[in-house]
């Protein structure tokens, strides 16, 4: 049986002083789920990881979501629509650049095999589907996933995921060093109750030697020759308070001070895209009544999750690079693991 992979926590680095949740992943936000198809062969080193926000149909069963777009040097799905009705109806999917039309694909067809009206008597589906570009390690060209290959993601998807090289994570680098897939949690109370925040990010940015660790060391990879910010790095939110979609698309907004934390500017061409969503309420796709009633936090309490997105976008993006080990990928190229350098 494989060694797990250290994260961030093994090697002393805490960001933040918020207590974590029990596995420190976006799952410890009930009925979160994730899943990865990986997919290493030849040049190739890319794949798909899927993100389901509850257990049911998410179509007939929407949540409040909001998005934030700290830098728009993307391709990235279903953020339109989201931003515009306040409301997540897919799984998420996270991919390459040129893995999208494809994800966008597989999330329709799945949603219409649960729900034949769409389209026909109902309205169309939103699939959200989120992009980095993994090219420097995979043959990007190749177009090589498949609707089955998202499917599988989908169908994997458990509380349970592996952090690092991993599915849209295989061959993606962050400051020079490897990075991919990663999470983290954080829990506080607000009326006497606990609850949960977690994120999931994609982390495929930053310049090589302007990486900033918690206790202020800057590892530097041996290869400076990438002189700009370029790449990308989702950011996906949950959590289980119950928040309006402006609220959540403040939260996500606060993704990007975890990503600063951690030395980045939001270069020219880094597509850094943050969603946030709540599941603490269901909202029917059909509604009987003209109205519907929700609870909401009161807006003056709203910093705890301010700093829980923030803490947690930083930790997940050092738990992405460090559980990724070192890899050699299309043409020989090759990305240093951040956990040897530590």
């Amino acid at each position: 049986m494989a060694i797990p992979r250290k994260l961030s926590r093994d090697f002393g680095l805490i960001c933040g002083d918020m207590p974590t949740g029990a596995k420190n992943t976006i799952c410890d936000v009930e009925g979160v789920s994730v899943g990865h198809l990986t997919k290493i062969e030849g040049d190739l080193r890319t794949g798909f990881t899927a993100i389901l926000p509850h257990q049911g149909n998410l179509f007939r069963e929407k949540l409040i979501a909001g998005t934030e777009v700290i830098n728009g040097f993307g391709k990235s799905a279903g953020l339109m629509q989201i931003d515009e009705l306040g409301t997540l109806e897919s799984p998420i999917l996270l991919t390459n650049t040129f893995g999208v039309g494809t994800g966008i694909n597989a999330l329709c067809r799945r949603a219409i095999a649960e729900n034949p009206d769409i389209g026909w008597s109902t309205g169309t589906v939103n699939p959200l589907v989120m992009e980095c570009n993994d090219g420097y390690l995979s043959d990007i060209q190749a177009m090589a996933l498949s609707e089955e290959d998202a499917f599988a993601a989908l169908d994997a998807a458990s509380s349970d995921f592996k952090q690092g090289s991993f599915g849209a994570g295989t061959g993606m680098s962050a400051f020079g060093f490897k990075g991919g897939i990663g999470s983290a949690s954080r829990a506080f109370e607000l009326d006497g109750k606990t609850y949960m925040l977690g994120t999931l990010v994609l982390s495929n940015f930053g310049k090589p030697g302007d990486l900033v660790l918690p206790d202020g060391r800057k590892p530097s990879p041996k290869d400076l020759s990438q002189t700009e910010e370029r790449g990308s790095v989702i950011i996906v939110i949950a959590t289980d308070v119950p928040l309006d979609s402006r609220q959540l698309k403040r939260i996500a907004r606060r993704g990007g001070a975890g990503l600063a934390r951690l030395g980045a500017y939001y270069g020219n061409g880094s597509g850094d895209i943050a969603v946030a969503f709540s599941t603490a309420q269901k909202i029917a796709h059909d509604q009987e009544g003209d109205f519907i009633a929700r609870d909401c936090l009161v807006e003056g309490r709203i910093d705890i999750l301010f700093k829980a997105a923030a803490e947690t976008t930083q930790e997940a993006v050092l738990n992405s690079m460090i559980a990724s080990p070192a890899m050699r990928g299309r043409g020989r190229q090759k990305r240093p693991s951040l956990a040897d350098w530590l």
